[in-house]
């Protein structure tokens, strides 16, 4: 084994994937940042949510909207559903696993707050009940997944938007999401603070 050309075929297919994301996202990419901003001007919150990986990413981006991004702002409202350990395990206990971030939605959601529901198979059964709760509160979703979208091709809405990365390994599609997460946190402070780079 050429450990060399095995790392260096990383970055050839990060590259790759980057490249064909950009082409099928650059589009529901910019509608995402007109929704989340259009909600936080309008003293809505954005909820996110995932597991594993898709939690840490959710709330890396939720850091990055209550703290900042690359420069100094207003906090903007956020909450990552999945950061508070006495509401997963309580609710884990009593309800099942599948029900930690629905219950949560319903709990905090109100109508025009969007949802950001992360998961890289697009199957995660928590994450698709946080997707149904949004809808019966009247909240949009923005969808991030990969692998073709998987079941959460069944629960979104025509309303909604689906980032899905065109690719089937998770460490790729993980690497998308945090690029899309960082873009919106751009976005959306170039419509606060005016463009700069």
């Amino acid at each position: 084994m050429d450990m060399t050309s095995r790392m260096s075929s990383h970055f050839d297919d990060a590259i790759d994937t980057f490249k064909a994301s950009a082409q099928a996202l650059a589009e529901p990419l910019a509608a995402s940042v007109d929704v989340l901003f259009a909600a936080l001007a309008n003293n809505n919150k954005i909820l996110a949510c995932g597991n594993g990986g898709s939690a840490a990413d959710a709330q890396h981006f939720i850091a990055e909207l209550v703290g900042r991004f690359e420069r100094d702002r207003l906090p903007l409202a956020g909450i990552a559903l999945n950061t508070d350990t006495s509401i997963l395990t309580a609710v884990g206990n009593d309800y099942g696993y599948d029900h930690i971030f629905e219950r949560q939605v319903t709990a905090l959601g109100q109508p025009g707050d969007i949802l950001v529901a992360i998961s890289t198979s697009g199957n995660s059964p928590n994450v698709l009940r946080s997707i149904e709760a949004a809808h019966d509160r009247e909240m949009m979703v923005i969808a991030l997944s990969g692998k073709g979208g998987g079941k959460m091709n069944d629960v979104l809405l025509d309303t909604d938007i689906h980032l899905c990365v065109p690719h089937d390994r998770t460490m790729r599609i993980q690497e998308v999401h945090i690029i899309l997460l960082h873009a919106l946190c751009d976005g959306i402070d170039a419509l606060l603070l005016g463009d700069a780079l």
